[in-house]
């Protein structure tokens, strides 16, 4: 049987083919259009004929003829002008089907953490690499305390891919603000999580402050809040970290009795005694005067995320002069929990002292119903935002 030897022409056109992952026909018509777009420029060929011209191209040598009406009118000299225009066009294609491939790819990725770094700042949007292409951090993405610099290492979560009505332009938009990147670090630090034994129901978040999350578990013998939390506290630490250290994390337990969901939600209050009402979505909450301050929290700030968790308004019941006392003692506890008021004192302190509270703060096991970064929380009386 006789050797059929390729010619450079077949050779090159499989290779390309093969290397950008395009269809060898959809490469042989971009080359015939771009010759054809290469003889109008310098050949009057009126609209109306345009039907009645035919490029031929040899598959074998490459060689390319025009013809009109199937008569033979290629000029003389041609092949180099159309081997230059069909190579310009053809990459251009190439580099659009590449970009069509990319953008496939990461379509099927939306809503979920990959890693990025910082690349530049454009306006007040920064753009970071994420493997294959580029993103954008828009500003209501970002969290509103974390400083960006050139090359910093971060944690995005893919919400979603537009297209710019002005230039047409694709971009896939990245957030650090989302509730689902918390949800995505869990995955990647919980193997529970990410196996689907521990489900987190829900997660709310003040970027840069503090965020609850809601986790629970079917399986007999998993702990979903300890799961999460880890052995002392590694695997939540690590989402925390990933987040800048900026936000304090709630880890909570799921329950679908509303009254000891909320109760759970206003952690890291304890004593909480909680009236719901399922049909108007409202819950009034009654707490020891002592326990009020972690009920609030700093400018309402837990009981807000609370309500938002929960899908409940909350109403925290007691004297207003009560409550506004609670308020204050929030703040003032807060403070004393707040690394940059906390600094000059972390200074002064002697190391051994140091080490004593650290150790003496990692020996306490999490609360089977809830855990949080931070036994204190700050905020005054500030009702749901839906109400």
């Amino acid at each position: 049987m006789p050797v059929v030897q390729r010619s450079e022409f077949t050779l090159a056109l499989s290779q390309i083919a093969s290397e950008r992952g395009v269809d060898p026909d959809v490469v042989l018509d971009t080359i015939k259009r771009s010759i054809f777009a290469a003889y109008k420029k310098d050949n009057e060929v009126p609209e109306e004929e345009e039907e009645n011209y035919d490029v031929s191209l040899n598959e074998s040598t490459g060689e390319t003829r025009i013809l009109h009406n199937g008569k033979d009118v290629t000029p003389p000299g041609f092949g180099r002008i159309a081997a230059q225009t069909a190579k310009q066009v053809l990459l251009q294609q190439i580099r659009e089907r590449e970009k069509d491939a990319v953008f496939a790819e990461y379509s099927k990725r939306i809503a979920t953490v990959v890693t990025a770094h910082i690349l530049r700042f454009q306006g007040p949007n920064i753009i970071v690499d994420i493997g294959r292409t580029e993103a954008i951090i828009p500003p209501d993405q970002k969290i509103p305390n974390e400083q960006y610099f050139l090359n910093k290492k971060i944690a995005v979560y893919i919400v979603d891919i537009n297209e710019d009505e002005e230039t047409s332009r694709r971009n896939i938009i990245v957030s650090r603000s989302h509730p689902g990147l918390i949800e995505g670090l869990l995955k990647r630090e919980v193997p529970e999580v990410s196996s689907g034994n521990v489900v987190v129901k829900n997660t709310v978040r003040e970027p840069g402050s503090r965020a609850k999350v809601a986790v629970y578990s079917e399986q007999t013998g998993i702990d979903p809040v300890g799961s999460c939390v880890g052995q002392k506290g590694v695997r939540i630490q690590a989402v925390i970290d990933a987040l800048d250290g900026l936000e304090k994390i709630d880890v909570i337990q799921w329950n679908k009795d509303p009254e000891k969901y909320i109760a759970y939600a206003l952690s890291p209050a304890k004593e909480v005694t909680v009236k719901a009402n399922v049909e108007e979505k409202i819950a009034r909450v009654q707490a020891p005067r002592e326990e009020l301050p972690l009920v609030i929290g700093r400018d309402g700030q837990n009981v807000r995320l609370a309500s938002k968790l929960t899908g409940y308004n909350i109403d925290v019941e007691g004297d207003e002069e009560v409550k506004a006392e609670a308020a204050e003692i929030a703040k003032e506890t807060d403070k004393t929990n707040d690394p940059e008021e906390t600094e000059e004192k972390a200074d002064s302190t002697p190391e051994s002292e140091v080490e004593a509270k650290v150790d003496e703060g990692t020996s306490k096991d999490p609360s089977p119903e809830s855990s949080t970064q931070d036994d204190t929380s700050s905020e005054t009386l500030v009702k749901d935002d839906k109400k």
